[in-house]
């Protein structure tokens, strides 16, 4: 690490109280081939480093005898990253990190990225305020029992219902964020209702149940919470699985849904496919791509479509289902984050697809609208 070291900067010897005491997170520096490398510093315990997109552990090194274990990680331009320390067999934020994502999460941006606005700086240590308000979910056609969590944003509008609720209650904070989004007018007031997944591959499958339920269920609960809420305009946000069924919902409950906002959609879902050898080897678009070769008529949808930059097979999945949307006469907007398959590129493109859904403005360059 003596050459590592000097190249990133630190100061003082690997190990020592000047070293730790001048340690701030990961610290990148220029690769030479346009990209970065980051350097990941632990102090304690042999450990590893966890990327959400790249989920395969990659041990640190030890300096010397002392407790400094470090990584060097090459990183492509524009990436942001959700990520972690394996040690003891537990997870660990970074301490080093002020920007976290839940207890044991830290998020990571590459130096050519400007920080993500609205969403506040989260520590290992902060406790994430819950929305007060909370429906009993209990019994009907998905069995069991949940909370679901309601937040009026800017005193409640349409009800944006996200999946994976709890992501976005625990890990990083939506509420503050869309409150954030709303006072600077970058966003219609809504009401946000958190559902949490207890299997997300059955419900997020391309099925009805779930999509039933909600009207006929939760939606009467919403409305005798005394929450504000414009019930007849419903909007649908959801990552991966969860994206995948927000589009499977505007499809098949066009009288119920009338915007989506798909973060890295499994648009490459067939039946069967996820227990293949290669989940994503199937037709493109898979059967929502099928489905839209028919021609529903969409022309009453919104549909905001985001997918990471380096998710280089989720794009040939995506790419078809935004086209064939507009040409079903949805009204689409498409983007594409600087990250993978992780929830710290989803967040911004939340506030985002969300807020041109209902008819705001958040800026983003790399977003094309197609009518």
């Amino acid at each position: 690490m003596e050459k590592t070291s000097a190249e990133f900067g630190p100061a003082g010897e690997p190990g020592t109280d000047g070293f730790w005491a001048a340690a701030s997170g990961p610290v990148s520096v220029p690769s030479g081939d346009g990209g970065w490398k980051t350097l990941f510093t632990w102090r304690g315990s042999p450990a590893s480093l966890v990327f959400e997109s790249r989920p395969e552990p990659l041990p640190l090194r030890r300096w010397g005898d002392t407790d400094c274990w470090y990584a060097e990680v090459a990183m492509p331009v524009r990436m942001r990253a959700t990520y972690w320390f394996l040690a003891d067999g537990a997870a660990y934020a970074d301490p080093f990190n002020p920007v976290g994502a839940g207890g044991d999460r830290s998020v990571f941006a590459t130096p050519d990225l400007p920080a993500q606005p609205h969403w506040p700086s989260v520590g290992a240590d902060d406790v994430l305020p819950l929305p007060p308000t909370r429906i009993r979910w209990a019994g009907g056609r998905l069995g069991g029992r949940r909370t679901v969590r309601v937040h009026p944003a800017g005193g409640g509008g349409p009800v944006v219902l996200l999946l994976d609720g709890d992501d976005w209650l625990y890990l990083h904070p939506a509420a503050d964020a869309f409150d954030s989004a709303v006072a600077r007018g970058e966003m219609p007031p809504a009401t946000l209702v958190f559902l949490p997944a207890k299997d997300r591959e059955a419900e997020f499958g391309c099925g009805r149940e779930l999509w039933e339920a909600v009207r006929d269920e939760l939606l009467p609960l919403l409305a005798g919470s005394g929450v504000p809420a414009d019930l007849g305009r419903l909007v649908v946000a959801g990552q991966s699985l969860g994206g995948l069924s927000a589009m499977y919902a505007a499809l098949e409950f066009p009288g119920l849904v009338r915007g989506i906002a798909c973060q890295s959609a499994s648009f490459w879902w067939s039946p069967g496919a996820a227990g293949s050898a290669d989940p994503l080897g199937g037709p493109p678009g898979g059967v929502i791509a099928e489905r839209l070769r028919e021609r529903p008529d969409l022309s009453g949808l919104r549909a905001a479509f985001d997918v990471g930059e380096h998710e280089t097979r989720m794009l040939p999945h995506c790419e078809p289902v935004e086209t064939l949307a507009a040409q079903a006469g949805a009204a689409v907007r498409v983007s594409r984050s600087p990250s993978g398959h992780d929830r710290a590129g989803w967040r911004h493109a939340l506030l985002a697809d969300v807020a041109w859904v209902l008819g705001g403005a958040v800026p983003d360059h790399r977003a094309t609208a197609r009518q």
